[in-house]
Protein backbone atom coordinates (compact mmCIF):
# COMPACT_ATOMS: atom_id res chain seq x y z
CA UNK A 1 0.00 0.00 0.00
CA UNK A 2 1.09 3.51 -0.84
CA UNK A 3 0.49 6.18 1.73
CA UNK A 4 1.54 10.26 2.07
CA UNK A 5 0.99 12.06 4.85
CA UNK A 6 1.69 16.35 4.94
CA UNK A 7 3.03 17.94 7.25
CA UNK A 8 0.42 20.81 8.94
CA UNK A 9 0.65 24.28 9.28
CA UNK A 10 -0.85 26.34 12.29
CA UNK A 11 -2.14 29.67 10.18
CA UNK A 12 -3.38 31.22 13.74
CA UNK A 13 -4.06 30.10 17.04
CA UNK A 14 -0.63 28.54 17.82
CA UNK A 15 -0.30 27.18 21.33
CA UNK A 16 -4.40 27.46 22.08
CA UNK A 17 -5.07 23.52 21.85
CA UNK A 18 -2.62 22.88 24.52
CA UNK A 19 -3.45 26.21 26.62
CA UNK A 20 -7.94 25.50 26.09
CA UNK A 21 -7.05 22.07 27.50
CA UNK A 22 -5.89 23.64 30.94
CA UNK A 23 -9.56 24.77 31.24
CA UNK A 24 -10.49 21.01 32.50
CA UNK A 25 -8.23 22.53 35.40
CA UNK A 26 -9.36 26.32 35.74
CA UNK A 27 -12.77 26.92 33.94
CA UNK A 28 -11.95 29.90 33.73
CA UNK A 29 -9.81 30.34 31.17
CA UNK A 30 -10.53 30.92 27.42
CA UNK A 31 -11.48 28.02 24.97
CA UNK A 32 -8.57 27.51 22.11
CA UNK A 33 -9.63 27.70 18.46
CA UNK A 34 -6.43 27.10 16.14
CA UNK A 35 -6.80 27.29 12.03
CA UNK A 36 -4.62 24.72 10.37
CA UNK A 37 -4.02 23.27 6.83
CA UNK A 38 -2.35 20.36 5.71
CA UNK A 39 1.01 21.64 3.51
CA UNK A 40 1.93 20.66 0.15
CA UNK A 41 5.18 19.05 1.58
CA UNK A 42 5.20 15.55 3.74
CA UNK A 43 6.26 11.68 3.93
CA UNK A 44 5.22 8.87 1.82
CA UNK A 45 5.65 5.61 2.45
CA UNK A 46 5.19 1.93 1.34
CA UNK A 47 3.74 -0.28 3.78
CA UNK A 48 3.08 -4.09 4.57
CA UNK A 49 3.10 -6.20 6.98
CA UNK A 50 5.28 -8.37 9.33
CA UNK A 51 4.53 -11.03 11.44
CA UNK A 52 6.91 -10.38 14.53
CA UNK A 53 8.36 -6.86 14.08
CA UNK A 54 7.45 -3.08 13.58
CA UNK A 55 10.09 -1.57 11.19
CA UNK A 56 10.31 1.71 9.68
CA UNK A 57 12.61 2.97 7.02
CA UNK A 58 12.68 6.64 7.14
CA UNK A 59 14.35 8.81 4.58
CA UNK A 60 15.34 12.28 5.83
CA UNK A 61 14.64 15.45 4.23
CA UNK A 62 18.55 15.86 3.83
CA UNK A 63 18.21 12.26 1.98
CA UNK A 64 19.76 10.31 4.42
CA UNK A 65 18.08 7.11 5.62
CA UNK A 66 17.87 5.49 8.95
CA UNK A 67 16.30 2.56 10.39
CA UNK A 68 14.09 1.44 13.68
CA UNK A 69 13.32 -2.33 14.16
CA UNK A 70 11.54 -3.20 17.14
CA UNK A 71 10.02 -6.36 18.22
CA UNK A 72 5.87 -6.01 17.97
CA UNK A 73 5.58 -6.61 21.77
CA UNK A 74 4.36 -4.00 24.34
CA UNK A 75 7.02 -3.70 26.38
CA UNK A 76 9.46 -3.59 23.35
CA UNK A 77 7.82 -0.71 21.68
CA UNK A 78 7.45 1.55 25.38
CA UNK A 79 11.29 1.15 25.80
CA UNK A 80 11.62 2.70 22.44
CA UNK A 81 8.92 5.19 22.88
CA UNK A 82 10.00 6.70 25.93
CA UNK A 83 13.35 6.51 24.95
CA UNK A 84 12.84 10.12 22.82
CA UNK A 85 14.15 10.76 19.98
CA UNK A 86 13.47 10.58 16.29
CA UNK A 87 11.83 7.04 16.16
CA UNK A 88 9.98 6.99 19.80
CA UNK A 89 7.62 8.98 17.90
CA UNK A 90 6.49 5.77 15.76
CA UNK A 91 7.04 3.11 18.35
CA UNK A 92 4.44 5.50 20.50
CA UNK A 93 2.03 4.76 17.92
CA UNK A 94 2.89 1.16 17.47
CA UNK A 95 2.68 0.41 21.36
CA UNK A 96 -0.78 2.12 21.63
CA UNK A 97 -2.02 -0.18 18.31
CA UNK A 98 -0.92 -3.71 19.84
CA UNK A 99 -2.69 -2.23 23.15
CA UNK A 100 -6.05 -1.91 21.46
CA UNK A 101 -5.90 -3.94 18.77
CA UNK A 102 -5.13 -7.54 17.39
CA UNK A 103 -2.88 -6.13 14.73
CA UNK A 104 0.22 -7.62 14.06
CA UNK A 105 3.52 -6.22 13.13
CA UNK A 106 4.40 -3.65 9.93
CA UNK A 107 7.12 -2.56 7.62
CA UNK A 108 7.07 0.88 6.79
CA UNK A 109 9.26 1.63 3.57
CA UNK A 110 9.35 6.18 3.93
CA UNK A 111 11.02 6.13 1.09
CA UNK A 112 11.00 10.31 0.01
CA UNK A 113 10.32 12.94 2.45
CA UNK A 114 10.36 16.61 1.33
CA UNK A 115 8.71 18.33 5.14
CA UNK A 116 11.54 20.00 6.72
CA UNK A 117 11.89 18.48 10.50
CA UNK A 118 11.89 20.23 13.60
CA UNK A 119 10.50 23.26 12.02
CA UNK A 120 7.05 23.75 13.32
CA UNK A 121 5.27 21.76 10.45
CA UNK A 122 4.52 19.18 12.37
CA UNK A 123 6.84 16.84 11.14
CA UNK A 124 6.79 14.22 14.04
CA UNK A 125 2.82 14.11 14.00
CA UNK A 126 3.21 12.97 10.24
CA UNK A 127 5.01 10.33 11.43
CA UNK A 128 2.74 9.32 14.19
CA UNK A 129 -0.21 9.87 11.33
CA UNK A 130 1.67 8.15 8.63
CA UNK A 131 2.21 4.71 11.22
CA UNK A 132 -1.79 4.95 12.62
CA UNK A 133 -3.05 5.29 8.97
CA UNK A 134 -0.50 1.94 7.64
CA UNK A 135 -2.15 0.23 10.73
CA UNK A 136 -5.94 1.45 10.09
CA UNK A 137 -5.07 0.59 6.14
CA UNK A 138 -3.11 -2.67 6.16
CA UNK A 139 -5.15 -4.30 8.99
CA UNK A 140 -8.22 -3.31 7.94
CA UNK A 141 -9.71 -1.35 10.84
CA UNK A 142 -12.29 0.71 9.71
CA UNK A 143 -10.77 3.46 11.10
CA UNK A 144 -11.90 7.82 10.70
CA UNK A 145 -9.99 10.57 10.39
CA UNK A 146 -10.59 11.49 14.03
CA UNK A 147 -9.70 8.14 15.21
CA UNK A 148 -6.31 8.42 13.11
CA UNK A 149 -5.53 11.38 14.99
CA UNK A 150 -7.01 10.37 17.91
CA UNK A 151 -4.23 7.18 18.30
CA UNK A 152 -1.52 9.38 16.74
CA UNK A 153 -1.79 11.77 19.51
CA UNK A 154 -2.14 9.58 21.87
CA UNK A 155 1.66 7.57 20.69
CA UNK A 156 2.92 10.79 20.66
CA UNK A 157 2.24 11.83 24.01
CA UNK A 158 3.64 8.30 24.61
CA UNK A 159 6.86 9.73 23.93
CA UNK A 160 8.44 12.38 26.01
CA UNK A 161 6.95 15.12 23.48
CA UNK A 162 4.81 17.39 25.13
CA UNK A 163 2.43 18.22 21.83
CA UNK A 164 -1.09 19.32 21.96
CA UNK A 165 -3.92 17.97 20.22
CA UNK A 166 -3.73 20.34 17.05
CA UNK A 167 -0.77 18.85 15.35
CA UNK A 168 -2.38 15.83 14.18
CA UNK A 169 -4.86 17.32 12.16
CA UNK A 170 -2.33 16.80 9.07
CA UNK A 171 -4.45 13.48 8.75
CA UNK A 172 -6.84 15.62 7.14
CA UNK A 173 -4.75 16.54 4.63
CA UNK A 174 -4.57 19.77 2.29
CA UNK A 175 -8.17 20.47 3.21
CA UNK A 176 -8.37 23.44 5.99
CA UNK A 177 -9.91 23.20 9.42
CA UNK A 178 -10.50 25.00 12.47
CA UNK A 179 -10.25 23.20 15.50
CA UNK A 180 -11.61 24.35 19.20
CA UNK A 181 -10.29 23.38 22.30
CA UNK A 182 -12.01 23.25 25.89
CA UNK A 183 -10.75 21.41 28.59
CA UNK A 184 -11.05 17.71 27.61
CA UNK A 185 -12.98 18.18 24.40
CA UNK A 186 -11.71 18.78 21.18
CA UNK A 187 -14.30 20.03 17.78
CA UNK A 188 -13.19 19.59 14.67
CA UNK A 189 -14.40 22.08 11.50
CA UNK A 190 -13.80 21.75 7.98
CA UNK A 191 -13.78 24.62 6.10
CA UNK A 192 -14.36 25.59 2.63
CA UNK A 193 -12.57 28.23 0.29
CA UNK A 194 -14.10 29.59 -2.77
CA UNK A 195 -10.79 30.40 -4.46
CA UNK A 196 -6.98 29.63 -4.37
CA UNK A 197 -4.68 30.89 -1.88
CA UNK A 198 -1.50 31.57 -2.41
CA UNK A 199 1.54 31.02 0.50
CA UNK A 200 5.25 30.98 1.15
CA UNK A 201 6.83 29.24 3.75
CA UNK A 202 10.33 29.91 4.84
CA UNK A 203 13.19 27.83 7.05
CA UNK A 204 14.99 30.70 8.51
CA UNK A 205 17.79 28.69 8.40
CA UNK A 206 18.57 29.34 12.26
CA UNK A 207 17.49 27.73 15.78
CA UNK A 208 15.17 27.68 18.23
CA UNK A 209 14.34 25.39 21.32
CA UNK A 210 10.68 24.39 21.02
CA UNK A 211 10.91 22.46 24.42
CA UNK A 212 12.34 25.99 26.57
CA UNK A 213 8.95 27.86 24.57
CA UNK A 214 6.90 25.38 25.50
CA UNK A 215 8.05 24.56 29.23
CA UNK A 216 8.27 28.56 30.13
CA UNK A 217 4.97 29.30 28.13
CA UNK A 218 3.11 26.39 30.76
CA UNK A 219 4.58 27.69 33.45
CA UNK A 220 2.04 30.28 33.63
CA UNK A 221 -1.07 27.49 33.40
CA UNK A 222 -3.12 26.89 34.98
CA UNK A 223 -2.97 29.72 37.31
CA UNK A 224 -1.43 32.81 36.43
CA UNK A 225 0.67 34.24 39.87
CA UNK A 226 1.86 37.85 38.07
CA UNK A 227 1.24 40.07 35.40
CA UNK A 228 3.52 38.19 32.97
CA UNK A 229 1.64 35.33 33.19
CA UNK A 230 -1.93 37.03 33.23
CA UNK A 231 -0.69 38.49 29.59
CA UNK A 232 0.10 34.75 28.58
CA UNK A 233 -3.08 33.38 29.65
CA UNK A 234 -5.19 37.06 28.19
CA UNK A 235 -3.57 36.38 24.81
CA UNK A 236 -3.70 32.31 24.27
CA UNK A 237 -7.08 32.82 25.46
CA UNK A 238 -9.48 36.10 24.46
CA UNK A 239 -7.18 37.42 22.07
CA UNK A 240 -5.76 34.52 20.06
CA UNK A 241 -9.96 33.60 19.62
CA UNK A 242 -11.01 36.48 18.31
CA UNK A 243 -7.98 36.59 15.72
CA UNK A 244 -8.40 33.08 14.83
CA UNK A 245 -12.04 33.63 14.12
CA UNK A 246 -12.11 36.76 11.80
CA UNK A 247 -9.42 34.72 9.81
CA UNK A 248 -11.41 32.03 9.43
CA UNK A 249 -13.85 34.08 8.15
CA UNK A 250 -11.72 35.69 5.70
CA UNK A 251 -10.20 32.49 4.60
CA UNK A 252 -13.96 31.23 4.09
CA UNK A 253 -14.51 34.63 1.85
CA UNK A 254 -10.90 34.01 0.06
CA UNK A 255 -10.42 37.82 1.23
CA UNK A 256 -6.15 37.16 1.24
CA UNK A 257 -5.88 40.52 2.22
CA UNK A 258 -7.76 40.39 5.36
CA UNK A 259 -6.12 36.90 6.31
CA UNK A 260 -2.57 39.04 5.78
CA UNK A 261 -3.46 42.31 8.09
CA UNK A 262 -4.88 39.69 10.31
CA UNK A 263 -1.40 37.97 10.21
CA UNK A 264 0.30 41.34 11.15
CA UNK A 265 -2.08 41.66 13.76
CA UNK A 266 -1.32 38.11 15.49
CA UNK A 267 2.16 38.62 15.36
CA UNK A 268 2.17 42.19 16.82
CA UNK A 269 0.09 41.09 19.75
CA UNK A 270 2.02 37.71 20.16
CA UNK A 271 5.04 39.73 20.92
CA UNK A 272 3.32 42.17 23.55
CA UNK A 273 2.08 39.25 25.15
CA UNK A 274 4.35 36.27 24.90
CA UNK A 275 7.88 37.48 24.59
CA UNK A 276 8.30 38.55 27.90
CA UNK A 277 8.37 34.92 28.83
CA UNK A 278 10.37 33.25 26.90
CA UNK A 279 12.74 36.41 25.32
CA UNK A 280 16.17 34.55 24.64
CA UNK A 281 13.78 32.78 22.12
CA UNK A 282 10.96 34.29 21.36
CA UNK A 283 12.31 37.77 20.72
CA UNK A 284 13.53 35.80 17.14
CA UNK A 285 15.54 38.15 15.44
CA UNK A 286 15.88 36.38 12.26
CA UNK A 287 12.02 35.85 12.21
CA UNK A 288 11.17 39.73 12.49
CA UNK A 289 13.95 40.64 10.13
CA UNK A 290 12.73 39.00 7.56
CA UNK A 291 9.01 39.77 8.32
CA UNK A 292 10.32 43.59 7.75
CA UNK A 293 12.08 42.92 4.85
CA UNK A 294 11.54 45.43 2.47
CA UNK A 295 12.00 44.01 -0.77
CA UNK A 296 9.24 41.04 -0.30
CA UNK A 297 6.35 43.91 0.89
CA UNK A 298 5.44 44.34 -2.40
CA UNK A 299 4.34 40.80 -3.16
CA UNK A 300 2.73 39.70 0.27
CA UNK A 301 -0.56 40.73 1.94
CA UNK A 302 1.12 39.75 5.71
CA UNK A 303 3.12 37.17 7.22
CA UNK A 304 4.02 35.63 10.78
CA UNK A 305 5.74 32.95 12.94
CA UNK A 306 4.82 29.69 12.68
CA UNK A 307 4.76 26.64 15.31
CA UNK A 308 5.66 27.68 18.92
CA UNK A 309 7.44 30.68 17.08
CA UNK A 310 11.01 31.58 17.64
CA UNK A 311 13.53 31.56 14.96
CA UNK A 312 12.24 28.28 12.84
CA UNK A 313 9.74 28.81 10.59
CA UNK A 314 8.01 32.21 9.00
CA UNK A 315 4.56 32.03 6.67
CA UNK A 316 3.87 34.68 4.62
CA UNK A 317 0.47 34.61 2.53
CA UNK A 318 1.21 36.59 -1.09
CA UNK A 319 -0.91 38.35 -3.45
CA UNK A 320 -0.97 36.10 -6.30
CA UNK A 321 0.69 32.62 -8.39
CA UNK A 322 3.73 34.78 -9.72
CA UNK A 323 3.66 36.71 -6.54
CA UNK A 324 4.60 32.89 -4.75
CA UNK A 325 7.16 32.81 -7.19
CA UNK A 326 9.04 35.99 -6.65
CA UNK A 327 8.91 36.10 -2.81
CA UNK A 328 11.35 32.55 -3.11
CA UNK A 329 13.48 34.22 -5.42
CA UNK A 330 14.10 37.47 -3.24
CA UNK A 331 14.09 35.59 -0.15
CA UNK A 332 16.68 32.64 -1.36
CA UNK A 333 18.90 35.27 -3.10
CA UNK A 334 18.70 37.47 0.26
CA UNK A 335 19.19 35.34 2.30
CA UNK A 336 21.31 31.89 1.56
CA UNK A 337 20.46 29.92 4.43
CA UNK A 338 17.16 30.07 3.82
CA UNK A 339 14.72 27.65 2.41
CA UNK A 340 11.62 28.49 0.46
CA UNK A 341 8.02 25.97 0.41
CA UNK A 342 5.22 26.48 -1.63
CA UNK A 343 1.72 26.00 0.01
CA UNK A 344 -1.08 26.13 -2.47
CA UNK A 345 -4.59 25.92 -0.48
CA UNK A 346 -7.08 25.30 -3.03
CA UNK A 347 -10.46 25.76 -3.95
CA UNK A 348 -12.97 23.50 -2.21
CA UNK A 349 -16.47 22.58 -3.20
Amino acid sequence: MHIFVPGRLCLFGEHSDWAGGYRRLNPDLEIGCTLLVGTNQGLAAYVKPHPTRFMLHACLNDGTRRSLTVLMEKEALLTSAQKGGFFSYASGVAYQFLTHFAVGGLEIDNYLTDLPLKKGLSSSAAICVLVARSFNQVYDLKMTLQQEMEFAYLGEITTPSQCGRMDQACAYGNRPIAMIFDGSDTHLIQLKVPKKLFFVIVDLGASKNTQKILSQLNECYPFATNEVQANVQKYLGFISYQITQAAIDALQRGDAEQIGILMKQAQAEFDKYLMPVCPEELTAPVLHQLLKYEQIQPYIFGGKGVGSQGDGTAQFIVKNEESQQKVIEIIESSFPQMQCFKLTIYATK
